[in-house]
């Protein structure tokens, strides 16, 4: 999906450009403030929000009318309710909830955007990326699962939607984090057994998860590092927003892991926010400067690059298909 910018033909358009960070900055601090999760029981004036949420009071009319003109909140006779999107979407408590990804945002990517300028000039990241050093901090590894969970939410009924599950019996979701895609995926499909592969501290997390949705008989944690441990086999193996953490030369070493992990006669399924020829996706392109800001050498990528990879080890069927409104599917069947 081809992302629509302001027009920057016109100086207006270009300063709206310039300000579109303030947008984002306003929805960043109401997750942060929890603001939805507190109108979520119904409408309040300004002067209540005010008192939930233990603030000053000046200024809290404008933020609360921007982001009124944002669609997230509505307003009527004095009092501010949230907008359908936002009430659905960013409450705590409910299911569909995605702002553990606006928390990890708020912390970690939108402090590295305002130091772009230097790691455009070095190379380097410019934000906590390192995931030996996030799993090393209990709040950081805290925000980056509940920044998982958030995508892995959304996207989850979208994959299962787009590929034939019912011919597997077994599944690896490599890098599967506490196994929040994962036991999407089995849930819907009774027949298939699941494996996730991850960083040993991922455990406690992972069989917490799976007590509380009562998964713990059909899926199956393995800790280990993927450039160093062996895999466990299985009829599909997938790998689902981990290679874009890398840079070329390592998505080719863990791609190679992945498919020797598979069965004969299997599959092995990427999904990724990829790039093609086209320079007009933003929110991909966004992806991908995102991982120069937080990873060595991270960055999203063609599927043609997959192709090719998966082809060095004997893959010869390759398809692909676009995957809710940003990622790409690739799949490739093993002789």
């Amino acid at each position: 999906m081809t992302s629509t910018a302001p027009d920057v033909s016109t100086p207006a358009g270009i300063i709206r450009l310039c300000n579109a960070f303030c947008d984002a900055k306003a929805l960043l601090t109401a997750v942060e403030l929890d603001l939805f999760t507190t109108l979520h029981p119904g409408p309040a004036t300004e002067e209540e929000i005010k008192e939930k949420l233990a603030l000053h009071g000046r200024g809290l009319g404008d933020f609360l009318n921007l982001l009124t003109a944002l669609g997230l909140l509505e307003k009527e006779n004095g009092r501010y309710r949230n907008a359908p999107g936002a009430d659905r979407h960013l409450v705590t408590h409910l299911p569909e909830y995605v702002g553990g990804f606006m928390h990890r945002a708020n912390n970690n990517l939108y402090p590295a955007w305002g130091r772009l300028t230097e790691a455009l000039r070095t190379g380097k990241p410019t934000a906590e990326g390192d995931f030996e050093q996030v799993i090393a901090n209990p709040k950081v590894l805290g925000q980056f699962i509940r920044m998982m969970d958030a995508l892995t939410q959304v996207l989850g009924p979208q994959l299962i939607e787009a590929f034939e599950w019912s011919r597997f019996k077994t599944m690896l979701d490599v890098g599967g984090c506490r196994g929040n895609m994962a036991s999407q995926i089995v849930k819907a499909n009774p027949g298939l057994y699941g494996h996730v592969f991850d960083l040993p501290p991922m455990e406690p997390f992972f069989d917490e998860h799976m007590a509380n949705l009562g998964l713990t008989e059909r899926l199956e944690f393995h800790g280990g590092n993927v450039f160093h441990d062996d895999l466990p086999t299985a009829d599909l193996v997938v790998l689902g927003h981990i290679l874009h953490d890398f840079d070329r030369d390592h998505r080719r070493r863990i791609l190679h892991k992945a498919a020797a992990a598979v069965n004969p006669g299997g599959t092995l399924l990427v999904y990724d926010r990829m790039l093609d020829e086209d320079p007009r996706h933003v929110e991909n392109l966004v992806i991908s400067i995102d991982m120069l800001l937080v990873s060595d050498g991270g960055s999203e990528y063609p599927a043609s690059e997959v192709r090719e990879h998966a082809a060095e080890v004997g893959f010869t069927e390759f398809f692909s298909k676009p995957l809710g409104d940003y990622d790409t599917l690739v799949w490739l069947r093993k002789p």
